[in-house]
């Protein structure tokens, strides 16, 4: 499905998360880097007056910009933090180990959650990864549209897409089912909506026909 990592695929996870307790813990993957932090050498040095005129300029210059940078990867730490927090929030079945279950959820909706723009949780989701105790998935993979059943119910079009690809994955491939039968046997799991919709979800998933689907 959209958002597992490919298993030929070497994937390096940019947040870790680890529960403990009634609580998770989450953490950015730096590879093992240093903390960033300026020599105090360069700032002893102006205090005390032992660089002067153009050096002394320069040597700010590259504190000011050197600063600028440190804050910047740490404000990019604590922004991934938190989105992967609000992510868990709306997500919580899934993250009580439900993983046929994931909530309808919008970049807004996350931006809303932790007061800031959605351009800057698109930049912080976009080709991100996070290593959950279930496996390492795509951040996007927790964004899903809702779809309104015909009972009135507003599900994630996850759920329906993941039902639907178990019913084929099952099917009897001499005999595959056809979408009128998919509609049905969604029916009996208590998902009903129009054939037009299970067809497009098919089609989604990368599934053919049940013509196409057929084995001799």
């Amino acid at each position: 499905g959209e958002g597992y990592t490919d298993r030929f695929q070497t994937v390096i996870p940019d947040v870790i998360v680890r529960e403990d307790g009634d609580d998770w813990v989450i953490t950015t993957n730096d590879g093992g880097l240093p903390e960033l932090r300026i020599s105090q050498n360069y700032a002893q040095g102006i205090d005390n007056g032992k660089y002067q005129g153009k050096a002394k300029t320069f040597i700010r210059q590259k504190m000011d910009s050197a600063n600028w940078f440190i804050g910047a990867v740490k404000q990019r730490r604590e922004t991934m933090v938190n989105v992967m927090r609000s992510i868990i929030h709306n997500q919580p079945e899934w993250f009580s180990g439900d993983m046929d279950f994931l909530r309808p959820l919008k970049l807004q909706d996350i931006a809303d959650a932790i007061d800031m723009d959605i351009s800057t949780i698109s930049r912080s989701t976009r080709g991100k990864f996070a290593d959950t105790p279930y496996g390492i998935f795509e951040l996007k993979y927790y964004f899903t549209d809702a779809i309104e059943l015909n009972d009135g119910r507003v599900l994630g079009t996850f759920i329906i897409k993941r039902a639907l690809g178990k019913i084929i994955g099952l099917e009897d491939k001499q005999h595959p089912l056809s979408d009128d039968a998919l509609v049905d046997k969604l029916k009996v799991e208590g998902y009903t909506m129009a054939r037009r919709t299970i067809a497009k979800y098919r089609d989604q998933l990368g599934i053919s026909v049940a013509r196409l689907r057929k084995e001799i």
